[in-house]
């Protein structure tokens, strides 16, 4: 008998392998291809070589520049950073279960080249590292561990902040490519952590949305809870003077993350709840190749 993990990659190889096998591989399969971090010789400084490759000591020592040489990195480490704190749970669809098909789908696709997938699991009270590995087993595995409940301590908001420490932490030995998928629902101040996440390695923010967050729906009365502090409020989404004000905060919040992001150097893929998961993946790999050239 099939198990959960097993079904959940199965239907998402028959979905997505046949139209994104093979860009996604174009796209990132060698990001890094030809800057390897691995030392491997020195040799005497030509013209054409890059100055920041000198071993300044060994000059000083030979008394004529010297370069280092380095590996070619042909194989890609890939990192699925996730946020699974209680804001990823809102909507009727659920931004969890979106995150959990984007990162099995993604992870799936970067694994068939032979390149190797871990995960970094977040919420404030509890943090989970998948080191990576290559082949079919590692994603089952992460299925596995993302199908699970991962209801962490509410009463406050998610630390972003220390979501993108940890990535860095973990990920110091190798330049990655590194997929972030979160709501950006958080303590505010986190370009910065995330900033330095991008200064190393290849980010890809994907941040899940549920359409409403955008605009609330009219629904009447209803109580309303907030998933990180577990707050909770009767208000009249009929409310004209409510739906005007809440629409107002919307935006500022949306200015708020798009600045951070700018701030941070990374251009986000917003992806809703209620988008198409094989052609939101399309049309954000065709982005990130545009982008690249």
């Amino acid at each position: 008998m099939t198990t959960a993990p097993e079904r959940l990659l199965r239907r998402l190889e028959w979905r997505l392998g046949r139209r994104l096998d093979g860009r996604l591989q174009g796209a990132y399969r060698t990001v890094w291809h030809g800057a390897g971090i691995d030392f491997t010789d020195l040799r005497v400084y030509l013209p054409e070589d890059d100055v920041r490759h000198i071993d300044w000591n060994v000059t000083a020592r030979m008394d004529e520049p010297h370069v280092r040489l380095y590996t070619e990195d042909r194989e890609l480490t890939c990192w699925l950073v996730i946020d699974r704190s209680a804001s990823m749970r809102f909507g009727a669809q659920g931004k969890e279960s979106v995150a959990t098909d984007l990162a099995i789908a993604l992870g799936r696709l970067v694994s068939q080249g032979g390149n190797r997938v871990g995960a970094i699991l977040f919420d404030n009270d509890r943090r989970q590292v998948i080191p990576p590995r290559t082949g079919r087993d590692q994603i089952l595995r992460i299925a596995r561990e993302l199908i699970k409940p991962f209801a962490g301590n509410r009463g406050r908001t998610t630390d972003l902040s220390m979501m993108f420490s940890l990535a860095a932490a973990t990920t110091t030995r190798r330049r990655s490519l590194i997929f972030v998928m979160s709501d950006f629902i958080g303590d505010p101040g986190w370009e910065r952590d995330l900033a330095r996440l991008t200064h190393r390695h290849e980010v890809v923010v994907i941040r899940v949305v549920d359409p409403a967050e955008l605009d609330l729906p009219d629904l009447g009365v209803i109580l309303v809870e907030d998933a990180e502090t577990g707050e909770q409020l009767l208000v009249d989404t009929s409310d004209p003077l409510l739906r005007s004000r809440l629409a107002t905060q919307v935006g500022a919040r949306e200015d708020a993350v798009a600045a951070a992001m700018r701030t941070a150097g990374v251009a986000a893929h917003r992806i809703t709840t209620d988008q198409d998961l094989l052609a939101a993946l399309v049309a954000m790999v065709q982005q990130s190749g545009r982008g690249r050239r």
